[in-house]
């Protein structure tokens, strides 16, 4: 009998199931995956799809990241502004005497000058991430470029010295280019070590004799000064890395024989030692240089004589737009000029060294401090030099001295830190002071 069932509408009969539906198994549902799998399955595939596509090629900056320290910009420009003054004052007898031309040395400079504000301007949106690809090829090259100043018609020889290589327009020394080589290579190659360095024979050994190759090169122009600035800036660029002290000590006490034989065995280099005890002891001839640079600074006063109204310029401080320029600094402007120019350079400096603190990456770390610490030798050199603190040697005061392709050289190197000062982390302080 059939099935009735009652509805809204009357009695309404039922079909009855068939014998193949009577029969087929009940159907299941379709069993999910746990949730705590398909959760990392979904937030894998949307990280994969958030992920940004690796661009090939150079990398720039955006201006949008961060803006460049302001503070350090205006410094560099007031520098660069105050020695191009500078080295006006200082080479227009010059000048006048041997080129015919009192503005022939300024305006090579401000040439210079004017270009190397527009490589910095273009390589402060540079990344400087850019520079590990081509650090090592940077390195080779800088090192090839040094057997440059040996080719005829290329090299140019000065006092016996075979430093510069003509590239038409100017001459340009080898050592300036090999100083910030050494810096991009170390700071590269420093940064992917990490703690192998703190081993002499697996890690501080293959640098030290990387430092070893370019100072036998340079020594052998000679080039002193440019080897002891290079082996500075490399050593501390280690010991931040990471390396021993202890090894840099015992090493400098076996250096220092070999130094004093190499000194001895070089009669110009004897003589400027020799000269530095008792500048006095030969006015007319080896101590000429070092006992007008003294007699600059020392007329000067406490104000100057005024800018312009050097006396010491006029052919008896010899080359007084190069490495004594600081004390035609301190002849016209006086103790107050000079204390200017430190604190110019040590605002300079301090910034560089906190760039290099709120790096992003150990590479920016290593690069902004071997970048700063080019400057912080140069200039500390420089000074003691002028002042007879140190025996004379051919270093030049970054900004100030004159020399188009080196200003260039630094003014690129100004460029770099600004590109990393964009990238800087500052870090944020809880409002109770604890970290």
């Amino acid at each position: 009998m059939a099935q009735v069932r009652k509805t809204a509408r009357g009695r309404t009969p039922v079909r009855p199931l068939s014998a193949s539906r009577r029969t087929a198994p009940a159907r299941t549902r379709k069993q999910k995956p746990p949730i705590k799998k398909q959760t990392q399955q979904n937030g894998a595939a949307l990280a994969k799809q958030r992920k940004p596509r690796e661009k090939k090629g150079l990398r720039w900056t955006k201006p949008s990241v961060r803006a460049l320290d302001r503070m350090l910009l205006l410094d560099i420009i007031i520098l660069v502004v105050f020695g191009l003054i500078m080295v006006f004052s200082a080479s227009a007898p010059a000048a006048s005497a041997y080129q015919n031309n009192p503005y022939y040395y300024i305006i090579r400079q401000a040439i210079f000058a004017a270009m190397g504000l527009a490589v910095m301007w273009v390589l402060s949106y540079f990344d400087y991430h850019n520079f590990e690809k081509f650090a090592f090829l940077i390195l080779v090259g800088s090192f090839l470029l040094l057997f440059a100043v040996y080719i005829p018609g290329i090299g140019v020889v000065r006092n016996n010295a075979r430093r510069w290589i003509n590239i038409g327009i100017s001459t340009l020394q080898p050592s300036e280019v090999v100083k910030v080589a050494i810096i991009i290579y170390f700071a590269y190659s420093l940064s992917i070590v990490k703690d192998k360095i703190k081993k002499f024979g697996s890690g501080l050994l293959r640098y030290l004799i990387i430092l070893g190759l370019f100072a036998v090169v340079l020594l052998k122009e000679p080039h002193l000064s440019a080897t002891l600035v290079i082996v500075a800036v490399g050593c501390i660029m280690l010991l931040i890395a990471g390396a021993r002290f202890s090894h840099f000590a015992i090493m400098g006490l076996c250096a220092l024989p070999v130094l004093a034989f190499m000194i001895y065995q070089q009669p110009y280099q004897l003589e400027r030692i020799t000269t530095f005890l008792n500048p006095f002891a030969d006015v007319s001839d080896t101590g000429f240089q070092v006992v007008n640079s003294l007699y600059a600074i020392g007329s000067g006063g406490l104000f100057g004589l005024g800018l312009g109204m050097s006396r010491q310029k006029f052919l008896y401080l010899p080359e007084p737009q190069n490495d004594f320029i600081f004390a035609i600094v301190c002849e016209e402007l006086g103790w107050v000029g000079a204390a200017l120019v430190l604190v110019l350079f040590g605002i300079l400096i301090w910034k560089g060294y906190r760039i290099a603190q709120e790096a992003p990456d150990m590479f920016g770390t290593l690069l902004a401090a071997g970048i700063t610490s080019l400057v912080a030798i140069q200039v500390a050199v420089n000074v003691a030099v002028v002042t007879s603190s140190v025996p004379v040697t051919g270093m030049a005061l970054p900004f100030f001295s004159y020399g188009g392709t080196s200003l260039m050289i630094l003014l690129s190197c100004m460029g770099i830190l600004l590109n990393i000062s964009r990238q800087t982390v500052t870090t944020i302080r809880p409002p109770d002071g604890k970290m």
